[in-house]
């Protein structure tokens, strides 16, 4: 595994909208490894694959449950609405709240490339999304009800 560095506000792959995978490929299995890896090393809570420089729908999350990974991730249903404070590993040092729904489903593909569904709620629901929005060219900062300097800690997705 390695250590890949993280793309910040600025970079154009940032605001471009990823592929579709065709195909869980090993090369596809090693990009989750090393995003996965990527992420623990930044104490991040969720990376998606244009934050390290690859345009394919690759979402990976870890929000204290265990380490998932989707591919071609799409949220299928979403209830309630929720609002709270949103950080980003590619927009450091800033915050903001951000509106989103505050349960989704997601469908996509696990890191085998079996079909996989997740409820969220609560905090899964809202870094899901973040990541997504990722795939979308969409940064939480376009959402968010203003941006500012972080002075404590917020989880960064």
């Amino acid at each position: 595994m390695a250590v890949l560095p993280i793309l910040e506000e600025g970079a154009e792959v940032l605001r471009r909208r990823s592929k579709p995978v065709e195909r869980v490929t090993r090369r596809v299995q090693r990009l989750i490894k090393d995003m996965l890896e990527t992420m623990r090393h930044a104490e991040g809570v969720g990376l998606a694959a244009p934050q390290v420089g690859q345009l394919l729908r690759v979402i990976v999350l870890d929000v204290g449950e265990g380490p998932m990974a989707l591919v071609n991730p799409e949220v299928v249903a979403a209830r309630g609405q929720e609002t709270d404070l949103e950080g980003c590993l590619s927009v450091p040092g800033r915050v903001g709240y951000v509106s989103r729904p505050a349960e989704v489903t997601v469908k996509g593909l696990n890191e085998r490339g079996q079909p996989s569904e997740v409820k969220g709620k609560g905090l899964l629901a809202r870094v899901l999304q973040h990541e997504i929005d990722h795939l979308d060219g969409i940064l939480f900062i376009d959402r968010a009800e203003g941006v500012w300097e972080k002075k404590g800690t917020a989880e960064q997705a």
